[in-house]
């Protein structure tokens, strides 16, 4: 009898402790883009809501693209799959997913289709990093984190304000990369804000146009939060 009792006992309490991790095997996910041809990209889960974190695992994805002129693209640790931007259709993607930073967007409207969510340990960072870059006085430059550290990796951002002070009267900042290309005229002195709010990933290059070889910069960011 008390064998019985401990072995009902025991199951009674694996019912209640979930096995680490096996929430996620199996669970379905819909990625819907283009939606009567609108600007519109979502991925939701089952009861609708829209993905913001997810548990490591496994997982089915339901692709609606509905329009010819987009596409669904998932980008992050361990994924890279895309929908064709002329094609339209459902498709059905298995994924797994492992702690870390998830981005979706269209591709040839990134800056204005996007989404992301985070997996497991990992959190989302703030959707906007403040920098501030400095050119002069003399042949300096620099783009620095808001705790003044050197800009050098930004995890996860899809915009920047980036505050450029130019002291320099023979030097001007450009800053090049994926949707930018801004600078500041060699005549300019004084300070200006850039909200930047078509990042997207990749290197983004910074220089003085006068010295573009030797007074030089850059830094990156990435869809990945590890």
């Amino acid at each position: 009898m008390l064998v019985r009792v401990a072995s009902l006992f025991c199951l009674l309490l694996a019912a209640l402790i979930p096995a680490s991790g096996a929430g996620a095997q199996g669970a379905v996910l819909n990625a819907t883009v283009g939606t009567n041809d609108a600007f519109i990209i979502s991925l939701t889960d089952a009861s609708g809501a829209k993905v913001t974190h997810l548990d490591a695992g496994t997982y089915t994805i339901n692709v609606h693209d509905l329009s010819g002129e987009h596409n669904f693209h998932l980008i992050g640790p361990g994924v890279d799959k895309a929908t064709d931007i002329e094609n339209t259709g459902d498709e059905t993607w298995t994924v797994t997913f492992t702690d870390g930073i998830y981005r979706y967007q269209c591709d040839p409207h990134a800056s204005i289709m996007n989404g992301r969510f985070a997996v497991g340990t990992a959190q989302l960072p703030p959707p906007t990093a403040t920098l501030s870059g400095r050119v002069g006085p003399g042949k300096r430059i620099s783009v620095l984190n808001a705790n003044g550290s050197k800009a050098t990796v930004l995890n996860g951002v899809i915009s920047i304000k980036l505050v450029v002070t130019d002291s320099s009267k023979t030097e001007n900042f450009h800053l090049i990369g994926p949707g930018v290309n801004r600078s500041t005229g060699v005549k300019f002195r004084g300070r200006t804000t850039w909200n930047l709010s078509n990042v997207q990933v990749g290197v983004y290059r910074y220089r003085s146009d006068r010295h573009k070889t030797t007074v030089r910069g850059s830094f990156s960011v990435t869809a990945s939060g590890n």
